[in-house]
């Protein structure tokens, strides 16, 4: 295979049964897929966000022939992706099976005190429960942008939207949790 530049010509290679512009395909797309992943089913799931990523090739081999570029391929594997993560989310509706981040942050840092614990227990639970109640394209926006270290234009990018866009996701999700957040009785400092 010569070297290719767009994704068009490559995605017509992979049409025609070129194997190695699928696997460029692949190559240029799975670090992306994956974080997209993790965005929606958190950093706790890493091994099930591979398996997302797994599954959203073998999807997109299996499919690649009936994609017609009415949308761009990055939009096309973008919306497979979010809906396989979605999907999993909603079937495994988190059995959590690992450990939470906070569970190793809580080990390394200094030790405050009973009650000060207690209370960042409890915010830290309200919070993630909080989390938990936005739109799915919400919760996806702050993870990216707050475990995964995404800039604006990266989320924008993973989420297949302006960049305007996803200011205004982060805008609105930051808003309703503070206002959750406020109605649990939890201060936002």
């Amino acid at each position: 295979m010569k070297p290719v530049e767009r994704d068009s010509q490559l995605v017509a290679l992979a049409q025609s049964g070129d194997h190695q512009a699928f696997a460029e395909l692949v190559r240029r797309y799975r670090a992306l897929v994956f974080r997209l992943a993790v965005s929606i089913l958190g950093r706790e799931f890493i091994p099930e966000a591979e398996d997302v990523a797994q599954e959203v090739f073998l999807k997109v081999h299996y499919a690649i022939k009936s994609f017609r570029g009415e949308a761009e391929f990055s939009s096309w594997i973008y919306r497979i992706t979010f809906n396989q993560a979605v999907n999993l989310k909603a079937r495994v509706r988190f059995r959590s099976p690992h450990e939470d981040e906070t569970v190793l942050q809580l080990a390394v840092a200094a030790e405050p005190g009973p009650d000060r614990r207690a209370e960042t227990a409890q915010r830290d639970q309200a919070l993630a429960e909080c989390i938990q109640t936005l739109p799915e394209v919400y919760q996806s926006a702050l993870r990216l942008y707050y475990w995964l270290d995404a800039g604006v234009a990266e989320v924008a990018e993973l989420l297949d939207v302006p960049e305007n866009t996803a200011k205004s996701y982060l805008h609105r999700a930051r808003h309703l949790l503070l206002a959750m957040l406020k109605e649990k009785g939890h201060s936002c400092d």
